[in-house]
């Protein structure tokens, strides 16, 4: 069986990085660089803006071939699988940008909003208490350090020196009851 082309545009895009192009002195090594606004080869309309530039919604792949696929073996008559397609397309089209036109404008002045105090918050509550915070704790820091090695540092090298005189002899003791306790510890 052969596969379905396409009926969409053609998917090539003339858009911000548009690959190897030749420099000026023809060597290949330059990259072309346009704008946001892409032309879409094939379309009715010339321009089109790239609305995710930074790719920030990968994973929705909404379009009908990422969603609907007839496996090796089952075909349905091609009308009906492109009068699907194109009721699929018109609904999710028809129903995205009524949502869009419905609360879109809301939902981008409350995060705008939102966004807003966050980054509100960042700049003048959160950096300058974080750098208050780390040049107490610089101050702190030295305290501590100085009264590391100044008392404690000779203690501990004095407790080393101690305890590195200490032999300890295992030794095993029979099972049996004492019959006259000793006066020395035994390990």
């Amino acid at each position: 069986m052969s596969a379905r082309t396409p009926v969409y545009p053609s998917p090539f895009v003339e858009g911000d990085a548009i690959g190897p192009v030749e420099n000026l002195d023809g060597s290949g090594s330059g990259t072309k660089r346009i704008s946001s606004v892409t032309k879409v080869m094939g379309s009715d309309t010339d321009y089109k803006m790239d609305r995710d530039p930074n790719a920030l919604n990968p994973h929705l792949q909404i379009m009908w071939d990422d969603v609907v696929g007839e496996p090796e073996g089952l075909r349905s008559p091609d009308s009906c699988w492109n009068c699907s397609r194109k009721c699929y397309d018109g609904s999710r089209t028809c129903c995205y940008r009524f949502l869009v036109i419905l609360f879109g404008p809301l939902i981008a002045l409350i995060n705008g909003c939102s966004f807003a105090c966050l980054s509100f918050n960042q700049v003048w509550c959160v950096g300058p208490c974080y750098r208050h915070f780390k040049i107490t704790m610089a101050t702190y820091r030295n305290f501590w350090v100085t009264f590391l090695m100044a008392v404690m540092s000779p203690l501990f090298a004095v407790c080393g020196i101690l305890f590195n005189n200490i032999k300890v002899r295992y030794q095993k003791l029979d099972d049996g009851v004492d019959k006259e306790p000793q006066d020395h510890f035994n390990i």
